[in-house]
């Protein structure tokens, strides 16, 4: 079994909207509809669970209702950061099903993964145990300290720069939130950061330009750019990529 932990319990602010940034609509679907539907229709996925803001849980029950998403096994009320929000679903995930099933967590505001991405990550993960969905860098990256200088060119050949998803089976992904438990690491910003908090190698899967995730206002315009010409010409994100 491959479950999918899809992650949008957070507010959003950066967005400069009111509504959370996930349930704002783009040509009458919710921004949480389009990440939740390219795991639907894919064929390797067997279960879907959200992890979500606090007081949108009716929200997302009816939504999912309303676009078809019938892979959707539960909606999770999510913590203070994403990795309460992971632990609150695995809480739930763990009670349904084997430590050998592959857990697989995506962010909700990044709408547009193409199935190729899941594909690949899925099979990363089988082979070497975690998989992280990762891209080049294309721009030139100088480190500073204060925001507004700098004197250090890092060489963009050994950057590479992690999307979501982040794959590893149930059993090893609880075994690595309560090792970050017992070790006082509180709010890593994703699995693929823990599993280096606490050691561990991780291993990259293809990502996708595609697979961007809508952070700021700027983001947005750029997915609902997106949308009009998919929808426009026809295409599938998959199509595109």
């Amino acid at each position: 079994m491959n479950i999918a932990i899809i992650t949008a319990a957070g507010v959003g602010t950066r967005s400069g909207q009111v509504v959370p940034k996930q349930f704002l609509n783009v040509n009458d679907k919710p921004i949480i509809i389009y990440t939740l539907e390219c795991f639907q229709r894919h064929p390797e996925i067997d279960a879907i669970y959200v992890a979500i803001l606090k007081g949108w849980e009716g929200f997302m029950d009816l939504y999912a209702r309303q676009f078809h998403i019938t892979k959707l096994k539960g909606v999770i009320r999510g913590g203070a950061t994403g990795q309460e929000s992971i632990e609150n679903v695995l809480a739930a995930v763990e009670k349904e099903y084997s430590r050998d099933d592959l857990v697989i967590v995506h962010d909700g505001s990044r709408p547009y993964v193409p199935e190729k991405v899941i594909t690949e990550n899925l099979r990363v993960c089988r082979a070497h145990g975690n998989a992280t969905a990762a891209i080049d860098t294309k721009e030139a990256m100088l480190q500073t300290e204060d925001k507004i200088k700098s004197c250090v060119s890092i060489d963009r050949e050994i950057l590479y720069r992690t999307q979501t998803p982040h794959s590893m089976p149930l059993g090893d992904m609880m075994d690595l939130h309560r090792e970050a438990a017992e070790k006082g690491i509180t709010g890593s910003v994703a699995t693929c950061t823990l599993l280096i908090e606490c050691g561990y190698t991780v291993w990259f899967s293809r990502g996708s330009d595609l697979n961007f995730k809508i952070t700021s206002a700027e983001d947005l315009m750029i997915f609902r750019a997106l949308v009009a010409v998919m929808d426009k010409m026809n295409l599938t994100e998959d199509e595109l990529a």
